[in-house]
């Protein structure tokens, strides 16, 4: 394998309501690491089945390209105008053969776990999941990169290289590496249409409807407050609603909450829910449950709001409060909307 192919990363930058996800952007700034000096960095976009789906494309494919990716090849196709795994790793596959990449990196979302797998067995590569830090040695050596990522809930984790041979996938957790930076004014990268046949179907999404429309995504928050079984009923999540306007962050839920039928399962944070990493998680009525501490405990701060002292979350907290959350939560709301009012003045 050639120098040049070896320093050749390929992200698939996904796309969601339109908008290129921040995940895309910060797999773009590893890209950008991994290929050095001498490599190339390409970026591939899928989507298409409307006039207003390709607007999208078009203004994704050019922020790619004025954040470092080389080429953004673009696949615009009626076969992907709904999320069809098939669909979209032939995508990826078309991107793949154009490219010869020995890198290829996707966010570690839902549909990037999804595809991930997919793409590493067609290429017969390696595989390294939810990735949240990369270090390069200090000679500068991208082919010496070590991949950390979590294990056991966050309670070990693993660091592994890439080795030569066949191309290796990396999927990238949110919120965890920085985005990729602006280049100067003239470096800007080209965007091109890449040819694609789209392949037989397993599933074809007829329609998708969202129950979390206009919320911030959970994945990609830099703020969320979660509210736990402390809350009571479905009407106790309006105090944290309030507070998570104020800050401009999302709302989520532990398992307890969503079996209790007090919000949607979409809300649920925890080992067998999301898994996010803000800069703030604000815990208001989790005990602290070790499957929900799976989904939550690598949060850069944490703040707890419990009534209960010796309640397990109080363990992972950087800050408690020891306290009824529906007289606690509006006090934090009142005041952080009078902070933020006096810093816009």
């Amino acid at each position: 394998m050639s120098d040049q192919m070896k320093r050749t990363a390929l992200v698939y930058a996904e796309c969601a309501e339109g908008k290129l996800r921040r995940v895309a952007l910060e797999a773009l700034g590893v890209a950008r690491l991994l290929a050095g000096d001498g490599g190339s960095v390409h970026a591939v976009l899928a989507g298409g089945g409307s006039a207003a789906s390709s607007a999208a494309l078009a203004a994704a494919a050019a922020e790619l390209a004025a954040r470092g990716a080389g080429v953004v090849h673009v696949v615009d196709d009626p076969a992907l105008a709904g999320f069809a795994p098939e669909a979209y790793a032939a995508a990826i596959g078309a991107a793949v053969a154009a490219v010869q990449p020995s890198i290829i990196l996707l966010g570690h979302t839902a549909a990037g776990r999804e595809l991930a797998p997919r793409v590493a067995a067609a290429v017969q590569g390696g595989h390294i999941a939810d990735v949240t830090a990369v270090t390069v040695p200090e000679d500068g050596d991208v082919e010496g990169a070590i991949f950390t990522r979590p294990l056991y809930a966050g309670k070990a984790f693993e660091q592994r290289r890439i080795e030569q041979g066949a191309p290796c996938v990396i999927t990238v957790r949110p919120n965890n590496l920085p985005v990729a930076e602006l280049v100067d004014a003239g470096s800007e990268g080209t965007i091109a249409a890449l040819p694609y046949t789209a392949p037989p179907l397993w599933t074809i999404v007829r329609d998708v409807v969202r129950k979390a429309s206009g919320r911030v995504d959970l994945a990609e928050a830099d703020i969320i407050i979660a509210g736990g079984r402390g809350v009571r009923s479905a009407d106790g999540f309006a105090p944290l609603e309030a507070l998570a306007q104020v800050l401009g962050g999302a709302v989520g839920a532990s398992r307890g909450a969503c079996d209790a039928g007090y919000c949607d399962y979409a809300l649920q944070i925890g080992q067998t829910g999301k898994t996010v990493t803000p800069k703030l998680y604000i815990a208001c009525g989790i005990s602290g449950a070790i499957q929900h501490l799976a989904g939550m405990s690598q949060s850069r701060v944490i703040v707890a709001i419990n009534k209960d002292p010796d309640a397990p979350i109080f363990g992972v907290a950087d800050y408690g409060i020891v306290g009824d959350l529906f007289e606690v939560v509006p006090l934090l709301t009142t005041e952080f909307e009078r902070i933020l009012s006096n810093s816009s003045n």
